[in-house]
């Protein structure tokens, strides 16, 4: 397709309501030079169909920009015109993200992706941002962490958190939760209150939404520090005074092949390789060549995602039914999680394999991404899905629930069976430590 220069090039963004929404207010919105004709969403379910409304799109665009399933991507670079493909998601393979752009080329596009010089936004306070080369690292666990690290050395903190707007986006422009009453009144999914809860649990404010600039400035308001708290393996949104990322031995070899985790691993200025008291010798030292490879300046910290419950005796000889965390087990292509390693540790006499249950969306989450294993994923985008996730977990023939995603999910379902929560929390292991990494970098 030859784009005329007589007028403004026409952009489609490929996202997943997420980084495609800050990519476009941050570079395109009231920019004379493009014109964004649509957003493309994947990853999440029931997000494409929407628009990005008017009220955030700006005075360029009075009937908003319409969101399109992915799966129409070439059909729209035809019908629409396109001139330029922006790929704007994460925690996909290099192959994926070449695969669109060969689509796209083919198509008669342009593809490409914009870096951090574009998009990281310059706060007035110190930014400690903390990413991941995957999702399911502990990158959570590492941000709460940090987080109290700051505040031992006597500093107010905000947590921003990376974005999940799949409601209503004008109302989710920017948003602040202190409370679970926060959280009811934004009508939150399952995926939310798994970030959202256990930065409340210990006290924290938490900022997210979609128009990012604003949600700084509320955020600088209440702070001496602003964490950013990355999701989905994505880059920062704000330009970090210490940038740290986490990494998964468990998946070595990942942090090179996937984006853009990769870009993450390249940027930080500390690394903390999580998990070293689950993951094999040869899963280390994979990882650690990669890290020495391609960033050997960074500062290492080695650490432990410590796993707790409340009664391991309840555990012990019953079978037992397992919740993950979504996104680890969907995109981040996990089998498992913190429950699963729960359940072994504590002697369950059977981890009962929930999939022959499955109902629903519950049942096509597991058809869409097969590498999941015998545990159930907290899927939760809506009230079908919730009530499909209530349905599986009380069909399943099991003596108990064990809960590790990081959430009360008996506040949201009905379960016939008793439930039990594992928690999980960042244990450094030697030395340095991140409150002595934080004390160093940032002086404070």
């Amino acid at each position: 397709m030859t784009p005329d220069h007589d007028r403004p090039a026409r952009v489609l963004i490929m996202g997943a309501a997420g980084r495609d929404f800050h990519n476009f207010n941050v570079v395109f919105r009231g920019d004379p030079r493009t014109t964004v004709v649509a957003f493309t969403a994947t990853q999440i379910p029931d997000i494409a169909g929407r628009r990005y409304p008017a009220a955030l799109a700006g005075p360029g665009y009075p009937d908003g920009i319409p969101i399109h399933p992915e799966s129409d991507l070439v059909p729209l670079i035809r019908d629409l015109a396109v001139d330029r493909v922006v790929f704007a998601y994460s925690d996909v393979s290099h192959a994926h993200v070449m695969e669109r752009a060969a689509t796209a080329l083919a198509a008669g596009a342009d593809f490409s992706l914009l870096g951090p010089a574009a998009t990281l936004l310059p706060s007035t306070r110190p930014v400690v941002a903390v990413t991941a080369a995957r999702t399911g690292a502990g990158k959570s666990q590492t941000t709460r962490a940090v987080v109290a690290a700051l505040r031992g050395r006597g500093r107010r903190v905000a947590v921003v958190r990376h974005p999940m707007p799949y409601g209503d986006l004008a109302a989710q422009a920017v948003q602040r939760f202190e409370t679970y009453a926060d959280l009811d009144a934004h009508h939150v999914t399952i995926e939310e209150r798994e970030e959202y809860e256990p930065h409340l649990d210990a006290g924290s404010v938490v900022f997210a939404g979609v128009d990012y600039a604003r949600i700084l400035r509320a955020a600088e308001a209440e702070a001496d520090v602003v964490v950013w708290d990355g999701g989905n393996n994505d880059l920062p949104f704000f330009r970090p005074d210490l940038h740290i990322v986490v990494l998964d031995p468990l998946r070595a070899g990942h942090e090179r092949t996937y984006y853009p985790g990769s870009v993450n691993l390249r940027m930080a200025d500390v690394a903390v390789i999580n998990k070293v008291d689950s993951a094999a010798p040869d899963q280390l030292a994979l990882l650690e060549a990669s890290l020495a490879a391609v960033n050997p300046g960074a500062t290492v910290v080695r650490a432990e995602s410590r796993i707790s419950v409340a009664d391991p005796d309840a555990v012990r000889g019953k079978r037992v039914v397992v919740v993950e965390d979504g996104p680890t087990l969907t995109h981040g292509e996990m089998a498992f999680g913190a429950g699963h390693v729960a359940a072994v540790r504590l002697g369950a006499a059977e981890i009962v394999d929930p999939r022959p249950y499955a109902a629903g969306s519950i049942a096509a989450t597991y058809a869409q991404y097969p590498t999941t294993g015998a545990v159930v994923p907290a899927m939760g985008y809506g009230e079908r899905q919730i009530d499909d996730l209530e349905t599986t977990l009380n069909r399943v023939p099991a003596d108990l629930v064990l809960i590790g995603t990081p959430i009360d999910l008996a506040r949201l379902v009905e379960l016939n069976k008793p439930v039990l929560r594992v928690r999980y929390d960042l244990d450094v292991v030697g030395t340095p430590t991140l409150d002595a990494v934080i004390a160093e970098r940032l002086g404070v």
